[in-house]
């Protein structure tokens, strides 16, 4: 008995160690069970080999070896993946799942691996729908529990239509097929997928926006999977490796064989088309090193232009600035991620859409407090005025309990985070990615939301072949994977060649900054000096002029001076810019180049002061000395001419140096229309850097010797006039 208990317990102490040797191997070598859809193509289904492959499948896997861990796909199909996750049973799964408010209550999303869409296919010999008001008395069919079904089912009345759902994509498409629906929706992979593997259907209109998909585990476990998973996206997006294995299953899946097809030359109405854009917008558009702009909205253009063959003239003059001068009919079109919105429609006109936004929340990279939207309860987030995320934010306020406060420019909202000024910001989410990569300490908690479409915009009714030929352009691009390449060097990289990096690697001192764009610098305050010198020579003429006027022994003539002096100075300098760039050129019709416009708003708003300055400083000298001349027989021209002139000017010379000290700090104004001064080209540098600090330091020092230095010389010429 004791012999039998003696190997009893040992048998049981073996056991037990070899369990634990076991599930210690087993904890250190963990294989990831991971859940998916049974048939849901292109990102999981069978191929002739029976083996599971598509977008979700193969993107798993490169992650998986990327990052190193082991992983065993089970297709259980898609309400079985979920309950497996929830129950433990599964890891996580990846079942072209789309991240929603109501699953992330159950479920931890990684960040979103691909933007959907939903999308109407009719027969492809059914030429009687065309639109969704073609629908009214017909039956259209959607999958069961579906974005697809979820749409249909919320414009039924409006279009009146009646819905038929299926359980699985075999009753769906079988259904169409036989006539049982006229019509279906589901996602516009899918669709197109299926139409190159032969189904007899053609997608009708554009696609509806969808929800993103994202890889899945149950809420709070298996953390270091997501993380693992993030990283290899990450790290996929930036080789290019994510886009090889998106192109292999729907490059040319969402339309007929119209993407396979040449590209269609359109020809050009002018010699020349004017291009306006925005000045600082990375990585869309910005001046990298060699003071040269680039970015995906440049390079998108200056490439459409060469395969259609038309000639472009892009001016870089801000975004409000590009909108007023297409409306103006100073810019023939506009590319400057330019959100499509039906308000917009109103005014232009729109190409197809050449990038999908979306908007993400960032914070100071050591901030772990903020990881959802519930977490900004209290605290304050900022946004640019006039943004999807300042439009997101004022929407969701009150339901997240956060304040919002609105910047004018990236460099500020930057700034802002960066100082503490506000706990969060939001921004595009491509926009955060680049300041990321220039070092800005951030970190992205929150998954993106979907965004706009960004799209090239012509005046409404006009230049119709413009936009004609930046879509075959665009279209062409897409075909042979020139459109992912432009994109791709921006993104996925910080926007940079390596050979630009290693020459800035220092813009994080002053002395970089200083190296690197010394010469555009330079440059701005250059265009700063003739805009202060040319404004003010034109400013003294037409002042004194004025200024004689308002003194003059004539009344109508005091009268039209002071009338000319009340209404310059009585006009913001902001909103006679804009008069004058926009509003003469639309009421005239003659185009007035910014830095024309400028010159002439310096000099107007100049000479008004300048008239008061000469006002002045002849009322200062004693007036019987008028009389007394008079009296001797003088006219009243040779006595301004010999005796009150000569004493004026004396008294003049330092108000006339102050102003036009004035004058060149009013320079900084001119940069609403687009004239690329010393403080635009500091705007424009931060673009690029994101170094705010150093570089206003820099223009501000610059500011601060050329004034102390026009005080001296206003003291040395008083001096000497005495």
């Amino acid at each position: 008995m004791k012999k039998r208990l003696f190997f009893l317990t040992l048998f049981s102490i073996m056991m037990t160690f070899f369990l634990t040797s076991v599930t210690s191997v087993s904890a250190d070598e963990k294989t990831y069970q991971i859940g998916t859809d049974v048939t849901f193509a292109p990102f999981e289904f069978q191929n002739d080999n029976k083996e599971y492959v598509g977008i979700d499948i193969d993107l798993l896997k490169a992650i998986a070896k990327d990052q190193g861990f082991d992983i065993n796909i089970r297709a259980l199909g898609f309400d079985s993946s979920i309950q497996g996750v929830q129950s433990g049973q599964l890891d996580g799964m990846i079942a072209g799942m789309s991240i929603t408010d109501e699953r992330k209550k159950s479920f931890d999303f990684s960040d979103p691996y691909f933007d959907s869409g939903i999308q109407m296919a009719v027969k492809g010999d059914d030429t009687s729908i065309s639109s969704y008001e073609d629908l009214k008395g017909k039956t259209v069919g959607a999958k069961v529990g579906t974005e697809s079904a979820t749409f249909l089912d919320e414009n039924k009345d409006k279009y009146g239509y009646s819905v038929k759902t299926y359980d699985d994509a075999t009753g769906l498409y079988g259904a169409i097929d036989n006539g049982t629906v006229q019509a279906i929706f589901d996602d516009y992979p899918v669709l197109g997928y299926a139409i190159t593997k032969g189904q007899d259907l053609k997608l009708v209109g554009d696609a509806e926006k969808g929800n993103s998909y994202g890889f899945a585990v149950k809420k709070g476990q298996n953390t270091e999977l997501l993380e693992k998973f993030n990283a290899g996206l990450k790290k996929l997006k930036a080789s290019g490796e994510y886009d090889k294995i998106v192109a292999n299953y729907i490059s040319s899946t969402t339309s007929t064989s119209d993407s396979s097809s040449e590209m269609k030359k359109i020809t050009p109405k002018k010699d020349t088309y004017v291009i306006a854009s925005d000045s600082a917008f990375a990585p869309f558009e910005f001046q990298n090193s060699s003071n040269e702009y680039v970015g995906i909205d440049v390079d998108l253009l200056k490439r459409a232009a060469e395969l259609q063959g038309f000639n472009i003239e892009f001016k870089f003059i801000g975004f409000s600035a590009a909108v007023q001068a297409v409306e103006g009919n100073q810019a023939d079109g506009m590319i400057a991620g330019m959100t499509i919105t039906d308000e917009r429609k109103n005014s232009f006109d729109f190409s197809n859409a050449y990038f999908q936004s979306g908007i993400q929340i960032a914070v100071k990279k050591d901030n772990t407090s903020i990881k959802s939207y519930e977490d900004l309860k209290g605290k304050t987030v900022g946004a640019k005025v006039g943004t999807e995320s300042a439009d997101f934010l004022a929407a969701n306020k009150d339901k997240y309990g956060f304040k919002v406060k609105n910047y004018d420019a990236a460099d500020q909202l930057y700034e802002a985070v960066k100082v503490g000024a506000v706990d969060a910001i939001m921004d595009d989410y491509p926009v955060i990615g680049y300041a990321i990569s220039q070092g800005q300490e951030l970190a992205t908690p929150i998954a993106k939301e979907s965004g706009g479409e960004y799209g090239f915009a012509v005046k409404k009714g006009q230049n119709s072949e413009l936009i004609d030929m930046f879509n075959e352009a665009l279209a062409e691009m897409k075909r042979t994977g020139e459109y992912d390449q432009i994109v791709n060097k921006y993104i996925s990289d910080g926007s940079e060649t390596a050979a630009e990096k290693t020459e800035k690697a220092d813009n994080s001192t002053l002395w970089g900054i200083l190296q690197n764009n010394y010469q555009q610098l330079l440059a701005g305050l250059g265009k700063t000096m003739v805009l202060a010198l040319v404004s003010f020579a034109l400013a003294l003429v037409v002042g004194v002029i004025f200024g004689l006027m308002s003194v003059a022994p004539i009344k109508a003539v005091r009268i039209v001076a002071s009338i000319y002096v009340d209404i310059i100075r009585g006009i913001p300098m902001m909103v006679l810019a804009f008069f004058i760039f926009f509003g003469l050129s639309g009421a005239t019709g003659i185009t007035i180049p910014d830095f024309a416009a400028g010159i002439i708003t310096l000099t107007l708003n100049a000479s008004a002061y300048i008239a008061e300055i000469v006002r002045g400083g002849i009322n200062a000298v004693p007036v019987g000395q008028m009389e007394a001349s008079r009296s001797l027989g003088l006219s009243y021209g040779r006595t301004m001419q010999k005796i009150i002139l000569p004493q004026a000017i004396k008294i003049m010379i330092p108000s006339f140096v102050n102003q036009f000290v004035i004058s060149l700090k009013d320079t900084t104004i001119i940069s609403v229309i687009g004239v690329v001064e010393l403080l635009q080209t500091g705007k424009i540098i931060v673009a690029s850097t994101l170094q705010s600090t150093y570089v206003y330091f820099i223009i501000a020092v610059m500011y601060l010797i050329i004034i102390t230095a026009l005080t001296r010389i206003a003291k040395l010429l008083e001096k000497k006039v005495k």
